[in-house]
């Protein structure tokens, strides 16, 4: 999802700042921004001057104090709450209180993120969706204590910079997009468990019968499987019906290490490149 904002952010003509865990991880991103990219100029939807001109408003870093004058930072680490709170602890103290903390966390709440801050008015959710180049929406989500000034610059931001469609949610496990399309997706694994249908069938009817671009089983192969778990397991907690439990089928999915895309397997199989074998 990182790699997509930061691609995305670039072809806007914004100086993108991305920084990553490791070395290798960064390598590895920049890599696969760079796939991406191949794969535009071979539909004609790029040149290849773009491509250069793209990769070149992106600036690899390795230390968060290079990222202190920035006007927004965007968050996009994995759904752990104790790590985006050390995260957001870490950019309060490298950065002014005029710059935009933001996290594109799909179901976690935005103000116990905040709380770690001194300035949470300036914390607040931007929920991308993949593929974040071609999904012209995204959730601009208010914590507690999020400001009218942080809320008003964001959708600015979201509608007039980056030409995208900015969805005004209040603060809610889930918030809209995650919370019906988990539970599709958690729906679509108890019918696999249960045996109704193969995870291919299921797949092409929700795609050829209600137009899904892509099915339920290649969509959690797409955002991660483990990530599906920890935003159904954070819905489970926060309210408390069964509906939201996640599918067994998931959780030993998780555990055997098949996450989907970025593992290379999940429900099926992927190249190196993330397409489909």
């Amino acid at each position: 999802m990182g790699q997509g904002i930061a691609e995305m952010l670039a072809k806007n003509s914004l100086d993108v700042y991305m920084l990553e865990v490791s070395k290798d991880r960064l390598e590895h991103a920049l890599h696969m921004i760079e796939v991406s990219l191949d794969k535009q100029i071979e539909k004609w939807a790029i040149t290849s001057s773009e491509k250069k001109l793209i990769l070149s408003r992106i600036n690899a870093i390795t230390e968060m104090e290079e990222l202190a004058d920035c006007e927004l930072i965007i968050e996009s680490i994995t759904e752990d709450l104790d790590k985006k709170k050390e995260i957001f602890k870490q950019l309060d103290q490298v950065t002014s209180s005029d710059t935009i903390l933001a996290s594109n966390t799909s179901s976690l709440s935005l103000t116990e993120i905040a709380s770690v801050t001194r300035s949470p008015e300036r914390v607040i959710g931007l929920h991308f969706i993949h593929p974040v180049a071609t999904i012209d929406m995204v959730e601009i989500v208010r914590g507690l204590k999020t400001s009218e000034a942080t809320v008003d610059a964001t959708k600015l931001f979201a509608e007039d910079v980056i030409q995208k469609k900015g969805v005004m949610v209040f603060e809610s496990p889930g918030f809209v997009t995650t919370r019906l399309i988990c539970l599709l997706i958690n729906e679509a694994l108890h019918v696999l468990e249960e045996g109704v249908a193969t995870a291919e069938d299921i797949d092409n009817a929700m795609r050829v019968g209600y137009s899904f671009k892509y099915g339920p089983f290649q969509m959690a192969d797409h955002f991660g499987l483990d990530s599906i778990q920890a935003a159904l397991e954070n819905m489970f907690r926060e309210n408390g019906e069964l509906k939201y439990r996640p599918s067994f089928v998931l959780k030993k999915m998780v555990r055997a290490g098949h996450l989907g895309v970025k593992a290379g397997e999940g429900f099926f199989k992927y190249d190196t490149d993330g397409d489909r074998i």
